[in-house]
């Protein structure tokens, strides 16, 4: 048994037979089963303990300081972690789940069907991408929790009859931590990070419908150690401007993990989107809505009813948009609001909003992500034609 003063804990076996105890850290309920499945992908490990102070130590070779906690706890945020869902998802490669572009975050991730994407569409669905990203280039960052963070830049160009293409990089950088040996002497520092190279295009079917596909290779590191991965996006977008509306169709991370971290096998966070947009007649606004994760409907925690296992996979999201210079989003996602929300009342995790200006050649986007009691995410993407 394992226990702490004034804190419920539970033990599961390590690598080398020895009890590993977790205590829950208030609020986020549930993240010890994410670091206790986490920590299985790491090398060396054998008990792990949290302490009441909150450090994770390694008794087999290392000690991590709290900041390990911060960056296992984003790279397995996305996935059901309540301590009464059974779905708890062991994917890798955290950088290939990240919203690409402010817009994007600012309407929740709701962005499958969004027409006007920029370069970032790249990320977003591979038909999103159209010729007017010709010598266009886009610079996004993200300020997440802890010393966490990321961003993008993407580039596009147009090659007439062979189709639109865009080329982008991600990085997602978790830090540096102090490396310690078993009587807890530092001995050195180490990083951890995950970069992805992607490369895609689309062209037109008919004057309705684009397709679009894209490759992506990804790298993930902890230390020395590496894992490897590459996988493809496709995707289908079908725009009617008499209607004002879109209707648009994806796969995300469908590949192969080619080597990983640890002695498990590293998983791609595989996503099946579709999504539907709509210009309303007598508004300056655009509604976004997007199913994700359709290809494994896990319907949320224990006990969800028919609605919230359809709100599990479901984004909602709408634009304002006044003029071509400025526009102002909102968004909101269900599973996220579920996974961090604190407050048994009034909880504004899962929802975002953000604004979007445009001046001369230059257009500029900022989005803010509702984590809770734990923070926000501020994001901006600057966007240019070359």
């Amino acid at each position: 048994m394992c226990s702490h003063s004034g804190a419920q804990t539970r033990a599961v076996a390590g690598a080398s037979g020895e009890p590993v105890c977790f205590k829950p850290v208030e609020p986020a309920v549930g993240f010890a089963h994410v670091i206790e499945r986490q920590f299985k992908r790491i090398p060396h490990h054998a008990a792990v303990k949290l302490l009441p102070h909150q450090r994770l130590i390694m008794t087999n070779r290392t000690t991590f300081r709290t900041g390990l906690f911060s960056a296992l706890l984003f790279a397995m945020i996305f996935v059901g972690n309540r301590e009464s869902s059974a779905q708890i998802e062991n994917s890798g490669f955290p950088v290939l789940q990240m919203e690409p572009s402010a817009r994007s975050a600012a309407m929740a991730g709701s962005s499958t069907a969004v027409s006007e994407s920029g370069a970032g569409a790249l990320f977003l669905n591979p038909a999103l991408i159209t010729p007017d990203v010709d010598g266009r280039i886009e610079f996004s960052w993200l300020n997440h929790l802890s010393d966490i963070n990321a961003g993008w830049i993407a580039y596009g160009k147009d090659m007439d009859s062979l189709g639109t293409f865009v080329a982008g990089l991600r990085y997602l950088s978790f830090g540096s931590f102090d490396e310690r040996n078993d009587i807890g002497e530092k001995t050195g520092t180490f990083s951890a990070a995950d970069v992805s190279l992607t490369l895609g295009g689309s062209r037109a079917w008919t004057n309705k419908v684009r397709y679009g596909a894209a490759l992506s290779i990804s790298h993930s590191s902890l230390a020395s150690n590496g894992a490897n991965a590459l996988s493809t996006e496709a995707g289908l977008v079908y725009s009617d401007e008499a209607s004002r509306q879109s209707i648009g169709v994806s796969l995300h991370h469908l590949g192969v993990v080619v080597s990983s971290i640890g002695e498990r096998s590293d998983k791609l966070p595989t996503d099946l989107r579709i999504g539907y947009t709509r210009r309303l007649a007598h508004l300056p606004l655009l509604v976004s809505v997007t199913g994700y994760r359709l290809n494994k409907m896990d319907g949320g925690p224990d006990g969800t009813g028919a609605i919230g296992k359809i709100l599990y996979h479901t984004r909602l999201a709408g634009e304002f948009q006044f003029s071509e210079s400025f526009r102002v989003r909102f968004g909101y996602d269900h599973r996220r609001h579920d996974e961090l929300r604190v407050n048994s009342r009034l909880d504004l995790a899962g929802f975002s909003t953000g604004v979007g200006i445009k001046i001369s050649r230059f257009a500029f986007d900022y989005a803010f992500n509702s984590w809770s009691s734990l923070g926000g995410l501020h994001r901006i993407t600057i966007a240019s034609s070359l």
